[in-house]
């Protein structure tokens, strides 16, 4: 069985084209894991919905998701983040508004748990430290999980005596999958922050018993042109180019 992890779309529709081209390109892949966080951010909700929506997939929700449907509210998002939610709130359908109204916040599939934050509380929370990754390994049964939600690739270890370890995940070295238990973060498709512009995913392989992590590049400019027509923040803009 073979996947593609993706994460953190962000409305960027060039951006999620450039990855489901790539998916295509790495051979067959029989189902689609998406982390949430379709929308948000980015130029076309609606678009990226549509074309989730398309493919074999499963997903669950992110916090920009639910905000854009009226599930949560938006007093933890920067002015920049509420400006693009109440527009991209406007800017989904009925249908669209059903979808994300489903999405779960924790599906467990495989080996796996797929949550957007942490498995300790999906929605909101930033698994950036071994602190917060030790702790959060007592809350899901699976031996791995899948977070996403701060943009960043990254894997972490729960070795020996539960003692946790980091370690950057990078193109050049994929993540064996063996009886150590992971947290595993893929990073964004469409807003990386790791310093790296490109759109970043994962592609998990049963057989080869591997994450491989794939960054690919995608028209930057295009994206941003869009969403300048569209009057966007323009600091959201902006960090596209650096990947910041």
């Amino acid at each position: 069985m073979r996947c593609a992890i993706v994460a953190d779309i962000h409305a960027n529709l060039a951006a999620f084209m450039a990855v489901l081209v790539d998916i295509k390109q790495q051979g067959e892949v029989e189902e689609i894991w998406c982390l949430g966080d379709i929308v948000g951010y980015g130029p076309d909700p609606h678009q990226c919905l549509e074309l989730l929506r398309q493919t074999n997939h499963i997903c669950v929700a992110g916090n920009h998701d639910l905000a854009a449907i009226g599930e949560i509210d938006t007093n933890q998002f920067n002015p920049d983040a509420v400006a693009a939610c109440h527009w991209t709130a406007r800017q989904l359908t009925p249908q669209d508004v059903v979808y994300i109204k489903e999405l779960p916040l924790v599906i467990e599939r495989d080996d796996f748990t797929l949550v957007h934050g942490s498995p300790r509380e999906p929605v909101w929370e930033y698994i950036l430290s071994i602190s917060a990754a030790s702790e959060n390994f007592a809350h899901f049964r699976s031996k791995y999980c899948l977070v996403c939600h701060s943009h960043v690739p990254a894997v972490f270890k729960s070795g020996k005596g539960g003692a946790c370890s980091f370690s950057k995940f990078s193109p050049e070295s994929a993540v064996g999958l063996g009886e150590e238990r992971l947290i595993i973060n893929p990073g964004a498709v469409g807003q990386p922050r790791d310093g790296d512009p490109r759109a970043s995913y994962a592609i998990y392989d049963s057989q080869a018993g591997q994450v491989r992590l794939h960054r690919v590049p995608y028209d930057i400019t295009a994206t941003q042109t869009r969403m300048v027509e569209e009057s966007l923040p323009i600091r959201l803009v902006a960090r596209l180019s650096h990947g910041a």
